[in-house]
């Protein structure tokens, strides 16, 4: 708190300003002008505050918007490698087959095993004129990594793909592959690769992150070292749905 002037300038404590003399007047001034500064101040810091709480208010706002709910008979692409297409299982029980029948759309399975993202990307358009879809859900990535391909050049074509689906009026969910890990297969461990994080950011996308690393992270859910069995399947249809729950396309 600023103390009073008078306890300042005991010297200028004459009840009126023209008796006071010209230092007294001098000291009065300066003190007018701090305290005028002060409060300035504290205002400039209140706005800013303000704007600061807005802005916050205005990123809580959009990060619980929803998507609309896709009704039933939704053409919906699950373009993927062999964590999609029915590797080691029936396409009966693969996760995009189980998914159809949770939700009641027409879901085609556009997985291929052994694809990377660059034979993805050379696969989307003919997909995308055959079957029209409204949501493409993009699993790729995981035999770039296996392969040791460039970082870069993955993160590229999953970009392409994501503004490819776009371009055509769908909407595009991505999901995380792990990465591969030695000691994450060991120890059950596995983690999603940071770069599917920044390619969601950047295309403005929503992410299941950790559906296929929490499956493949459990040793009575694979049929080998990076396949989901028949229970991994259906655990990861189930995942996949809660998440699109959470978006919103889901119900």
């Amino acid at each position: 708190m600023m103390p009073a002037r008078e306890a300042l300038f005991p010297a200028c404590k004459a009840p009126a300003r023209e008796a006071q003399s010209p230092a007294c007047k001098a000291s009065a001034r300066r003190v007018d002008a701090r305290e005028r500064k002060t409060r300035m101040h504290r205002f400039i810091a209140l706005g800013r505050s303000s704007l600061a709480l807005l802005a916050l208010l205005l990123v809580a706002a959009c990060s619980h918007h929803k998507e609309d709910p896709l009704p039933r008979g939704t053409k919906v692409l699950a373009l993927g490698d062999s964590l999609t297409a029915p590797h080691g299982v029936t396409p009966d029980e693969a996760w995009p087959n189980l998914l159809a029948g949770q939700t009641g759309w027409i879901v085609i399975n556009g997985g291929v095993s052994g694809d990377t993202s660059a034979g993805a990307l050379q696969r989307l358009p003919a997909l995308l004129d055959e079957h029209s879809p409204q949501l493409v859900l993009v699993t790729l990535g995981g035999n770039d990594m296996l392969r040791k391909l460039p970082q870069g050049q993955t993160v590229s074509n999953l970009g392409q793909m994501l503004t490819m689906v776009k371009a055509r009026g769908a909407k595009a969910v991505l999901l995380a592959t792990p990465k591969p890990s030695i000691a994450g297969a060991v120890f059950n461990s596995l983690s999603a690769a940071d770069f599917y994080q920044e390619v969601a950011k950047e295309h403005q996308v929503p992410l299941i992150k950790d559906a296929l690393a929490e499956v493949l992270s459990t040793t009575e859910l694979k049929a080998d070292q990076i396949h989901p069995n028949a229970a991994g399947h259906a655990l990861i249809s189930k995942k996949i749905f809660d998440a699109l729950k959470t978006i919103g396309y889901a119900v």
